[in-house]
């Protein structure tokens, strides 16, 4: 996809990758970039930044995604690429009470489930569009010490799997972003945990990396290419992969280290 001339709606704008994303797109060309955030003041400050049109949104509320589409697509146009990119960790492990499960779970996967709900038919009744999903090299790895973040990560990574499958022959686009640590308000004070052991990239050229993915319409994007042989790993040898992981969770302290 050109991103030139499109209308594409941005969550989690107002900060990190989002933010990166959303001056990407708008250099790129982009006819308007929807910046929605739940803090507003943030999602006004980068529309106004970049000429796009900001938004509050509750991504945890499958209302709220409805209306914004419905919204951007009534008062503006048709959205050629929608980035379900707002996520949120959640460390510790068995342990974490239901209702903080429930949070990340809404979050990280049903607001991308909500998406696509509401999107994806209107999408294939004109001919096709875009769909970029945020998710973490946690969903084809695992994440140290925090359960809640690994689990929802690889489901993230399953459902834009299925939703690539099942509607790519409609003419529906699905990229999937999974980087290691990026710098953000998610990272901080965590620098030098077990995500970062290849480096931190700034969330501008992980913005770049979702750029060259989806002009070449490619579904998986990995920002830290090292991720793409420790995937090869783990399929070669699940055994060994799984000591490897035991590994790093004594030397990098496991739950206890990512909750401090």
């Amino acid at each position: 996809m050109d991103i030139q001339n499109r209308i594409v709606v941005v969550t989690g704008a107002a900060s990190g990758i989002g933010r990166a994303l959303a001056v990407a797109f708008a250099d790129a060309g982009a006819a308007k970039v929807i910046c929605a955030d739940l803090n507003a003041d943030g999602a006004a400050d980068i529309a106004r930044e970049i000429n796009g049109e900001p938004a509050q949104v509750d991504v945890s509320s499958e209302d709220e995604i409805k209306a914004l589409i419905d919204r951007v697509e009534s008062g503006i146009g048709p959205i050629d690429l929608f980035c379900s990119n707002a996520g949120i960790l959640v460390a510790g492990g068995m342990e974490v009470p239901n209702e903080d499960w429930q949070k990340i779970w809404d979050i990280n996967v049903m607001s991308q489930v909500w998406a696509a709900r509401h999107l994806v038919p209107r999408m294939i009744a004109r001919g096709g569009g875009y769909l970029l999903n945020t998710a973490s090299a946690a969903g084809l790895l695992n994440q140290i010490g925090a359960a809640p973040y690994g689990v929802t990560k690889h489901a993230s990574i399953g459902l834009a799997e299925w939703l690539a499958i099942t509607h790519g022959d409609q003419g529906i686009k699905v990229s999937v972003l999974c980087p290691q640590a990026v710098r953000s308000e998610m990272t901080r004070g965590v620098e030098d945990h077990v995500a970062s052991i290849d480096g931190m990239l700034e969330p501008e050229d992980v913005a770049q990396a979702c750029l060259d993915a989806i002009a070449e319409e490619r579904f998986l994007i990995l920002p830290h290419p090292q991720v793409a042989d420790y995937i090869k790993l783990k399929a070669g040898d699940y055994e060994r992969w799984i000591g490897g992981m035991r590994k790093l969770n004594r030397q990098y302290g496991g739950v206890e280290a990512l909750k401090k």
